[in-house]
């Protein structure tokens, strides 16, 4: 997703990142040219490590950590240049209200992933919240339709540049379901963390690659789908 990011411009951009767990994209973002970052977060589990790394970067004076649902007030947050939701979507129930508040904040583009949208995926989810459920934990995860999520920030100004769908998980078979599997799984995991009980808005555990599609939308309809595109990584 950095690269994704990087071959569009963010030299000298501000960065929102919505749910960027321990920092690790915006780190990447502002050692590639970004100006500053802020980070916003639901628990205060990542602060500790965070603030590590970011001290090891030396880049303490370019980043802000906060506590804040952007989806209730999204007033209370500046705008960016470039605004991320790295496996964030998945892990909020009211994905209209998520994804228009960050739109709002989205001087010039925006990027975020999700889980695939299949019959394996909905079967496998369906079955993590019965877990949760049964277990008296809040956590849920969702599949909201891709088309749904876009038509949210199409009407508030943003446009589809492109869209990377790896055939890892875009396609069937036993590639789909095990990358599927994967990734429920490491939802999951955090679920279950004692640090942070409640929903966690993203995964950026280290070590954790998953490839999972991406939709970059833009209020600057110059920019078109470059060649890359087809190649671009979605990794971390």
């Amino acid at each position: 997703m950095v690269a994704f990011l990087e071959l569009r411009g963010i030299e000298g951009a501000t960065v929102l990142e919505v749910g960027g767990g321990v920092g690790e994209i915006q780190l990447e973002l502002l050692k590639r040219g970004a100006a500053r970052a802020v980070n916003l977060e639901l628990s205060p589990a990542y602060e500790e490590e965070a603030t590590s790394l970011l001290r090891a970067a030396g880049l303490e004076g370019r980043a802000e950590r906060r506590l804040h649902d952007i989806a209730v007030d999204p007033e209370g947050v500046e705008a960016a240049d470039v605004v991320v939701l790295h496996r964030v979507v998945c892990c909020y129930p009211d994905y209209e209200r998520l994804l228009g508040a960050a739109a709002e904040r989205t001087r010039r583009l925006l990027v975020f992933s999700y889980p695939p949208r299949n019959a394996v995926s909905c079967l496998l989810i369906a079955a993590q919240n019965l877990v949760f459920r049964l277990l008296r934990r809040e956590f849920r995860t969702f599949t909201h339709p891709p088309s749904a999520m876009l038509a949210v920030l199409a009407e508030r100004g943003l446009g589809r540049t492109f869209r990377v769908s790896p055939a890892r998980v875009a396609g069937g078979g036993p590639r789909a379901l095990a990358a599927t599997s994967a990734w429920v799984a490491k939802l999951g995991s955090r679920a279950n963390r004692q640090d942070a009980p409640e929903a966690p808005l993203s995964e950026h555990a280290a070590g954790t690659r998953l490839r999972l599609p991406v939709e970059l939308c833009t209020r600057d309809d110059k920019l078109r789908t470059a060649p890359e595109a087809g190649r671009a990584s979605t990794e971390s």
